[in-house]
């Protein structure tokens, strides 16, 4: 035992921070010893749909999905929602519901990034927010609305193909 403790010690000096973040090696070893806990942003546009991103990695595949991003150590929800929105969207999110669903997701015949515990979250932005959002999506290939699931959806975002049917 003695062993793990100098290595747990060896590891912690890798990162100064660990609510910021890890280094990648540190943060998928992590990930195979226990699921992450990540946060999906369901932004809809009432004439355009549901708020999709396209994927595109060795872990996810190819794809398009509902923005998310992992929750930090320690770090609040609502922080990692309004992150996610600032960082990977460029927008504000105004305000917050849910979960309106929680999902284990584990992918069996993957190592790393294989076991998520999903929170999905219906966000609200302002009017001047979601016309910037419906602008950059019409520039941005990799960010659209979609009314109806798209065939390409990412198979571990099918549990959210019940959203589609709103529209």
């Amino acid at each position: 035992m003695k062993d793990i403790k100098n290595l747990i010690i060896d590891l912690e000096k890798f990162t100064d921070d660990p609510s910021k973040n890890l280094p990648d090696d540190l943060f998928y070893f992590i990930g195979r010893m226990t699921p992450y806990i990540n946060v999906d942003l369901l932004i809809k546009c009432p004439k355009r749909g549901v708020l999709l991103t396209w994927r595109d990695d060795k872990y996810s595949g190819k794809g398009w999905h509902i923005p998310g991003g992992i929750i930090r150590f320690r770090e609040e929800i609502k922080k990692r929602i309004l992150e996610v929105g600032f960082q990977e969207l460029n927008l504000k999110i105004f305000d917050f519901n849910g979960p309106l669903a929680v999902n284990e997701i584990i992918i069996n015949d993957q190592v790393d990034r294989s076991h998520f515990i999903s929170l999905l979250y219906e966000c609200e932005i302002e009017k001047g927010e979601m016309d910037k959002l419906v602008t950059n999506c019409d520039e941005d290939p990799n960010k659209s609305f979609f009314q109806t699931k798209p065939d390409n959806l990412l198979s571990w975002h099918e549990i959210y193909k019940d959203f589609f049917n709103e529209y």
